[in-house]
C-alpha cells in the first residue's frame, strides 16, 4: 500500500499513544479515520488534534474485548466510511505480577484486550477488506512478544500470541489482496506503564508503580509520533515485521544468536535486581485480593 491517500483507516486505542499518533500522522497521509478507544474523553482529545487536519473522521466508543458488540463497531464503521481499507489493532494493556500470584481474572483481562481484541480486529473487519483491491491489516505485538521476561507472562503471552497469529494469517491472505504487518515496539514513551496493573516484581516485593513510572518515562527512547511514522513506513513497504526502536532490534538480534542463552542474561538482570533492592526500604507486599481482581 504504497499510496495511503484517500484511504479508510481503522485505529483501535487511539485515544492515546501510538494509537493517537497514528491517527494523526495517517491524517497527514491523506487518509480518513474511524477512530477507536474505550475512553471517550481520550478519544474526543484526538479528535480536537484531527480537527487542525484536513480530514474526514468517526469517533467510537470500543471496548476492543467485547466480542458481542465487536460487530456493532464494524457496522458503524462502514455505515459512515462505506469500506475500509486498512485495519491497525493497536489498543493494548500491560500487567505485572508472578505467575504464582497473578488472579485468572488479570489473565482474562489482559487475554481480553490484547489478544482477543486483535483477533476481533482481524476477522470482523476481513470480509471487507478483501472486497478492497489493496488492504492492509497491522496488529500490535511488543519486543515482549520476541522474548519472555520475568513478571510478564502475561503480557507475553498476549504479544507471542498476537506474532504467531499474525504470522499464520499472513501466509493465509497471500493469495488475496490483503497484506499483514506484525509490529514489535520496543520502549515507547505511552500511558501504557501508568494504566498498568502493577503488583510484584521479581524479587518478590510490592513495586511501586509511581516510581516505575517515572523510570520508565525516563529511559524509553522512542516518542509515539516517531512510531507511528516507523509503522506507516512498514505499511507502504509491506513489510512483515516491524520493530520499532533500537532497543527492538537489539533484542531481536540477541533472541537470534541465542535463542535460550538470553534466558540467562535476563536472570543476572532479576539478580542485580534483588541485590539493589537489599538496600531499598520496601516490605513484601500484604496480599489483597479484592483490589487485584477489581
Amino acid at each position: 500500500m504504497k499510496n495511503l491517500q484517500a484511504k479508510i483507516a481503522v485505529v483501535t486505542g487511539a485515544g492515546s499513544g501510538i494509537g493517537r499518533a497514528l491517527a494523526l500522522n495517517l491524517a497527514d497521509e491523506g487518509c480518513d479515520l474511524a477512530i477507536a478507544d474505550i475512553n471517550t474523553k481520550n478519544l474526543q482529545d484526538t479528535a480536537e488534534l484531527l480537527d487542525q487536519k484536513n480530514c474526514r473522521y468517526s469517533l467510537h466508543t470500543v471496548d476492543v474485548a467485547d466480542r458481542k458488540n465487536y460487530p456493532k463497531f464494524v457496522s458503524a464503521v462502514l455505515e459512515q466510511h462505506q469500506h475500509v481499507d486498512l485495519v491497525i489493532n493497536n489498543a493494548g494493556v500491560s500487567h505485572t505480577d508472578t505467575v504464582e500470584d497473578t488472579l485468572y481474572e488479570d489473565f482474562d483481562w489482559i487475554m481480553g484486550i490484547n489478544f482477543w481484541g486483535m483477533v476481533y480486529g482481524s476477522k470482523e473487519f476481513l470480509p471487507h477488506l478483501k472486497t478492497r483491491p489493496e488492504a492492509h491489516i497491522v496488529n500490535l505485538s511488543s519486543v515482549f512478544g520476541i522474548i519472555g521476561v520475568p513478571t510478564q507472562a502475561t503480557y507475553n503471552a498476549t504479544k507471542f500470541g498476537i506474532r504467531g497469529f499474525t504470522e499464520a494469517l499472513r501466509q493465509e491472505l497471500r493469495p488475496t489482496s490483503v497484506n499483514v504487518t506484525c509490529v514489535h515496539p520496543g520502549g515507547i514513551r505511552t500511558n501504557i506503564v501508568r494504566n498498568s496493573r502493577t503488583y510484584k516484581g521479581p524479587d518478590g516485593l510490592e513495586i511501586d508503580q509511581e516510581l516505575m513510572v517515572k523510570l520508565f518515562d525516563r529511559i524509553t527512547p522512542t516518542s509515539p509520533d516517531k512510531a507511528a511514522k516507523t509503522i506507516i513506513n512498514g505499511i507502504k513497504k509491506n513489510k512483515r515485521k516491524v520493530l520499532i526502536g533500537a532497543d527492538a532490534k537489539v533484542i531481536s538480534i540477541m533472541q537470534w544468536l541465542m535463542p535460550t542463552r538470553y534466558e540467562d542474561i535476563m536472570g543476572i538482570g532479576v539478580s542485580l535486581s534483588r541485590f539493589a533492592n537489599r538496600f531499598i526500604d520496601r516490605k513484601p507486599k500484604k496480599e489483597n485480593k479484592e483490589k487485584k481482581a477489581a
